[in-house]
């Protein structure tokens, strides 16, 4: 970025005022997913965990369980010989032998006898379940009692039963999970080629805010604390991101041109505030000077309205606008989702509920609106959805309970207490 050449490309400054599914399909169709790379099990499991996505199917080279083993301490039968087995009416079988967890049968089960299984170990051939040690008097000798004949057919668990060689353990987009990992490893599979992170580089803007190193100023009131940088860096770490700080610039073209060229290496851009149409609004004289080729510039929405969309040097860029609260929703509803497919995930997009609305919720008619709502059952165990409380765009403590976004779509002026409202959402249902 720092080297791009300069040209005069003024931006049009009439608002697209796309719907909000229209501004995500562009982003969408405008973010390529990211090369992949080859990841070790042991050496980058920090990695694996951060929401890496599968650049390719993997497959089962082992059946597993490798042998038909208990599910159960107990004693390994044949139900031939225990179906009549009952408290009142015991059968004893003769222990014809131990097997501990690690080793293997001596031998098929004889007819007319029992082995003692501990869980995990293998079954000897001819058994039909596995009587676990409750149901018995423990064994006591060479001879077992058996009160109950239930497991005479169960507590086994048989061969490939959970992997079989050749069955998919995850498919190309998959979310590498610590289960995926779990069955990587029980495979043996030491090796996974998994999408690269995204690298989104994150620039605040004015002369306003102030960081840590400037917290006097705040108190001193000269200043507000720049917060849209670290909430945007949590929330692309949590996306499966890794946010570059490129600081605070000045209100000055220059200062954000010298601000985006530190971008270098990055494969989108985050800028908020400075994207709309005022006299002090440098970002977009920065953008037009630095060529950028502009997508759309405002959505239909609430909060979040001012935004803009594009590729500057080939890479995404959006401008967010400055209030907090727009920021972070804005990136829910248009960055998050883009990020995942850059990663290589096939599943995007939060996950959606309808809820029972507990508060009488009311919007424009022209804009889709995105309250923060908390979630709760009410007293007949069905999900209530309630306002956080005031919901101004400056309000960040309105996304602190947040445990959805509660929408309201173009058209829709009213959703009142009681009615279905449909929320996404932005963690587990309590």
């Amino acid at each position: 970025m720092a080297g791009a050449a300069l040209r005069s490309v003024t931006l049009s400054s009439s608002p697209d005022w796309l719907d909000a599914e229209e501004a995500l399909d562009r982003i969408l169709d405008a973010c390529a997913i990211l090369p992949e790379e080859e990841l070790d099990l042991r050496a980058d499991a920090q990695e694996l965990g951060s929401g890496r996505a599968m650049a390719e199917d993997v497959r089962a080279n082992l059946d597993h369980p490798p042998w038909d083993n208990s599910a159960m301490d107990g004693f390994a039968v044949r139900d031939a010989d225990v179906s009549d087995a009952s408290v009142t009416m015991p059968i004893t079988l003769p222990v014809s032998q131990d097997i501990p967890a690690g080793r293997f049968p001596e031998s098929e089960l004889a007819p007319g006898t029992a082995a003692r299984v501990m869980t995990g170990a293998p079954v000897p051939a001819g058994c039909t379940g596995v009587i676990r040690i409750e149901h018995t008097d423990g064994g006591s000798g060479d001879a077992v009692r058996i009160d109950q004949a239930t497991d005479a057919t169960r507590n086994i668990r048989r061969r490939g039963e959970d992997l079989a060689r050749g069955d998919l353990i995850a498919p190309a987009g998959a979310a590498v999970t610590p289960a995926v990992v779990g069955c990587l490893a029980m495979q043996g599979i030491e090796r996974v080629r998994v999408r690269r992170r995204p690298r989104i580089a994150v620039l605040a803007n004015g002369d306003e805010l102030a960081d840590f190193g400037a917290v006097e100023e705040v108190r001193a009131g000269r200043k507000i604390m720049n917060s849209n940088s670290h909430a945007l860096a949590a929330q692309l770490r949590e996306a499966g991101a890794v946010p570059v700080d490129l600081g605070i610039a000045e209100d000055t073209v220059e200062a954000v041109r010298a601000a985006l060229g530190r971008a270098t290496g990055c494969d989108g851009v985050i800028s908020t505030a400075g994207v709309s149409v005022g006299d002090h609004d440098h970002v977009r004289r920065a953008l037009d000077e630095l060529g950028y080729h502009q997508s759309f510039w405002r959505v239909r929405i609430r909060p979040g309205s001012p935004m803009t969309f594009g590729t500057l040097d080939g890479r995404p860029f959006w401008g967010l606008p400055g209030n907090p609260v727009s920021a972070m929703v804005t990136f829910e509803m248009f960055l998050r989702p883009a990020v995942r497919k850059m990663a290589g995930h096939t599943r995007v997009r939060r996950t959606r509920v309808t809820v029972r609305s507990a508060s009488d919720i009311s919007s424009p008619e022209d804009l889709a609106h995105f309250y923060r709502v908390r979630l709760s059952r009410g007293p007949t165990g069905e999900i209530e959805a309630a306002l956080t409380g005031p919901q101004g765009s400056g309000i960040l403590t309105s996304m602190v309970e947040a445990d959805g976004l509660a929408v309201l779509p173009v058209g829709v002026t009213r959703i009142g207490v009681g009615e279905p409202v449909e929320v996404v959402l932005l963690r587990d249902i309590p």
